[in-house]
Formats: structure tokens, C-alpha cells, sequence
């Protein structure tokens, strides 16, 4: 009798939990040729006069899965990104770790997961951003990522921006 009650709760936390891991975002397509990709958003960025965000992480990685609802759910994050930036999420895992992308971004990686990097419209590499300093309790703070997205967006950083006097 034990062994079936036991047998049966084993049997019903492991659907759960295969469920859950079912219903896990894939917002990182672990085969995109991440290259192609960051060079179709700077060609767009530069037509739109926009900036790239890249969120570079996987799909494994809660924080990860955590900023891109947030961004994505709160609507000033939401309308500040659309209005300033276009965004690729660069997959980093066992399956495809984009190193030789990476690289090329000055190695970004050495932040954990996720980590930022803004280019501009003709893909320069603008900014690295270490998320951790976007974080607040269990997940990241509106303030902090908005003042982020606002700090790197093309008007920000305009020299028409700062006329001297």
C-alpha cells in the first residue's frame, strides 16, 4: 500500500514538473545564426534610427526569462524599447554558445547571464551592460532598466543633445 501511495505522488510531481518545463518560454532560438541576425537589426536600426539590443543568455537561464517579461509586460519598458530599439536575443548555451559572435562583442559573457550590449545603427558597440546592476530583490527593478534604456538611446547619446553654452 505504501509503495502505490508513493509510486503515485512520484508519478504526479513528475508531470508536474514536466509540464511546468513545458510551459517555459523560448523566447532564444538556440539555432539562429546569431551574425545574420544582429546584421539584419543594424541594418534596420540604421533605416529607423534605433539602436540594437542584444540580450544575450538562453532559454535555462531564469534572470533571463525574468527581464524579457518584464520588458516586454510593463508598458513604458515595452514602449521605451519598440521606440528606440531593436531587439535580438543572442542564445548562449551547451547547444550553441555564439563564441565567435561573442567575441567579437568584446566577450560580454564575462557578466553572467543575461547581458546586455547596445550598437548603434552601424552595428559599433555602444555599451556592455552588466545586469546585475539592474536587479532588485527577485528580479529587476523598473526604475533601473528604464533609466538604462533612457541613458543609451540615440538621443541620449547625440551631441545635439548637450549644445554648449
Amino acid at each position: 500500500m505504501l509503495q502505490r501511495v508513493f509510486l503515485a505522488v512520484f508519478l504526479s510531481v513528475a508531470g508536474i514538473v514536466c509540464a511546468n518545463a513545458q510551459d517555459k518560454p523560448q523566447i532564444y532560438n538556440i539555432q539562429a545564426d546569431a551574425a545574420a541576425d544582429i546584421a539584419a537589426a543594424v541594418k534596420k536600426a540604421k533605416a529607423e534610427n534605433k539602436h540594437v539590443f542584444l540580450q544575450i543568455g538562453g532559454n535555462w537561464c531564469g534572470w533571463c526569462l525574468r527581464f524579457n517579461k518584464l520588458v516586454t509586460e510593463n508598458d513604458t519598458l515595452r514602449t521605451a524599447m519598440e521606440s528606440n530599439y531593436i531587439v535580438v536575443h543572442v542564445n548562449y548555451s551547451k547547444e550553441n554558445k555564439n563564441e565567435k559572435v561573442l567575441a567579437g562583442l568584446g566577450y560580454p559573457q564575462r557578466f553572467g547571464f543575461p547581458v546586455f550590449v547596445v550598437l548603434d545603427g552601424n552595428g559599433s558597440r555602444l555599451h556592455t551592460q552588466n545586469s546585475s546592476y539592474l536587479e532588485e530583490g527577485n528580479g529587476h527593478s523598473v526604475t533601473k532598466v528604464l533609466g538604462f534604456l533612457n541613458d543609451w538611446t540615440p538621443k541620449a547619446i547625440a551631441p545635439a543633445s548637450y549644445p554648449s553654452r
